[in-house]
Parts: structure tokens; C-alpha cells; sequence
């Protein structure tokens, strides 16, 4: 069994980014890249509904293509559990009102089980039977 990986949506958007010409946005979208065509198949990858909600919104193209990367991707539901546990991270002061869905983003990694490190047996955790 692969190690699984939750990527949220800035993974998403420096994948499907045209070059950015700022040079530290660019470096992570090259980062990126590099992981994307070296790594991507050593895991077995996950994204949440937030992910694609947020890979539709603005500009219809670079949507798309955002669209096309989420399709390859498992999508995890969003739970209540996830969402109460987003809540108190933002009640809690440990993330900002106004990065609320990243809070979300935190809790969902957590609550499935995608907190534990990259390497041998990582992802056994995870919920499986949430996933659509």
C-alpha cells in the first residue's frame, strides 16, 4: 500500500499556473512540477471537495486545468468532524478567521488520518470509507 497524500488547492493551482514571473512563486511552482513528475505516483494522492470547489472558481481556463489535476485525484467528502475540528482551530486562535477554509483544509488532513509522516506505513490511518 502507497503512502497517502492530501493536497490542497495551492499544489492544485502552482501545477496548473502559467510560469510566474515572481521569482519565489516561481520556484514553488518549479518545486512543484519537479514533485509532481518524480514523486506523484509513489502516493496514492487525495483531494476534498473544498480542493475541487475551489479549483472551479475564477478564471474559466486555468479552472480547467486545475479541474483536469483534482480528476486525478481521490476526493474526500467533507465530515462534521472535519468542519468542528476546522471551527476550534479558528475559535482557538491557532489559525486566522479570515484562513478559515485552510483551517478546514488542517482538519481534514487530521481527521482522516493524513497527519502522520511520509515513509513506511504512513496513510494506515486514514479513513478510507469517506472517500467518493
Amino acid at each position: 500500500m502507497k503512502p497517502a497524500v492530501y493536497l490542497e488547492t495551492t499544489m492544485i493551482s502552482y501545477l496548473a499556473a502559467r510560469p510566474s514571473r515572481d521569482l519565489i512563486v516561481a520556484a514553488h511552482q518549479q518545486i512543484t512540477h519537479r514533485w509532481w513528475e518524480k514523486r506523484r505516483d509513489d502516493f496514492d494522492l487525495f483531494v476534498s471537495e473544498l480542493v475541487r470547489n475551489e479549483a472551479q472558481e475564477g478564471d474559466p481556463d486555468a479552472a480547467r486545468r486545475r479541474l483536469m489535476l483534482v480528476e486525478s485525484c481521490r476526493v474526500l467528502g467533507v465530515d462534521s468532524e472535519s468542519v468542528a475540528l476546522g471551527d476550534a482551530l479558528v475559535a482557538g486562535a491557532a489559525i486566522a478567521p479570515t484562513a478559515a477554509a485552510d483551517a478546514l483544509h488542517v482538519a481534514l488532513a487530521q481527521v482522516r488520518g493524513f497527519g502522520s509522516k511520509i515513509g513506511p506505513g504512513a496513510g494506515a490511518r486514514a479513513d478510507w470509507s469517506r472517500i467518493s
